[in-house]
């Protein structure tokens, strides 16, 4: 099953071995989005108002090496508890963003199949 994670180009690292988002600490666990249609709409929301260029992540959760969960009954985010392990991040690409910087949807046929 495959989720997505937005994270500004500056802070991943796709050498590493593992990935903590910054937020992490606060957070205690790396949110992800399980709809490539809402991507967009989630990235809008939490940072839209931060000009860095972001990626996108696609996460296989059959990969993960650490624990992952819905937190609420028919949520579409599962959130993964622990740092992610580099095989289970099956594609990088930059997010589109328009001129204004808002985030553009993401074409469902360019990314990899769940």
């Amino acid at each position: 099953m495959l989720t997505y994670h937005g994270v500004p180009r500056e802070e991943y690292d796709p050498r590493a071995s593992s990935y903590l988002p910054a937020a992490y600490s606060q957070d205690g666990f790396i949110h992800t989005t399980r709809l490539l249609s809402r991507v967009a709409d989630v990235a809008n929301k939490h940072y839209g108002s931060d000009p860095r260029p972001y990626l996108l992540l696609t996460i296989d959760l059959e990969r993960v090496g650490v624990p992952w969960r819905y937190d609420a009954p028919g949520d579409d985010y599962p959130h993964i508890y622990g740092a992610l392990d580099r095989a289970a991040v099956i594609d990088v690409r930059p997010m589109p963003r328009a001129a204004d910087g808002t985030f553009l949807p993401l074409n469902p046929e360019a990314l990899p199949d769940d």
